[in-house]
Formats: C-alpha cells, structure tokens, sequence
C-alpha cells in the first residue's frame, strides 16, 4: 500500500514556525485546516471586542488557505467552531447572519459543530521568549 506525501501550507510562515504548526496540511483528497483568529502576519490580535469582525477575519484567512489548494466552501465536509464565549459566538452568528453571509455560505452553516470549552488561547502563556 502506497503511502500519500503530505502538502503543507503555511498562511503565516514566520508566526506559525515560532508556535510550531502548519496551518493546514494535505494528504491526498483531504485537507485538514488548523483552527483560526484573526491577527495579523505577525501574530497580533485583530478587532479586539468586535466579535463579528474577528470571525469574518478568520474566514478570509481560510478562504486563502482553501484557494491555495483549489478549493472553496462548497468542498468543505465540516467545521468545528471551539469558543470559550458560546452565547456571544452564537449571538453574534445569528444576529449578524446576512453580513456573515458574504464570508461563510449557507451550505457551511449548515455543517458547522459548536463546541463551548473553558479557554482557547493566552498569547502571553504561548509565546516563548
């Protein structure tokens, strides 16, 4: 059995070298896409309390990585949404759907997984010195 050859992408080389990810990897057919924020190329976090914002920075960041590797939304399976603010992820969601609309299509709303967890990132805890 032959063994497929992995086709990794970085969206921000120099950020993700110093955390020590891939943004998203290739075997085959499947691409699997690590989870995103919106910052910058450096790292910075953007649109700090405009949840909306944040979220429509990530997925510009996704749209990137699918179009690296000739995909859009329509090929996406599933996605996986972890937030430790639930309520105001799914408040916002729904409240600002038609503007979300341009970034995210119908049909991934449709195959979206929300999972609620206690903390997801600290910057500061992260980054090494």
């Amino acid at each position: 059995m032959a063994t497929e050859t992995p086709e990794f992408f970085n969206l921000r080389p120099e950020v993700e070298k110093q955390y020590g990810y891939t943004h998203a990897v290739k075997i085959g057919n499947d691409i699997k896409i690590s989870g995103a924020v919106s910052m910058d190329d450096e790292g910075n976090p953007t649109a700090i309390g405009d949840l909306a914002q944040q979220m429509k920075n990530a997925y510009d960041d996704l749209d990137k990585v699918l179009k690296h590797y000739g995909c859009t939304f329509d090929d996406v399976v599933v996605e996986n949404i972890f937030n430790d603010r639930y309520a105001r992820v799914f408040e916002t969601v729904w409240l600002s759907q038609r503007d979300l609309q341009k970034t995210i299509p119908n049909r991934l709303m449709a195959r979206r997984k929300r999972v609620g967890i206690a903390r997801i990132y600290d910057r500061d805890r992260t980054r090494s010195s």
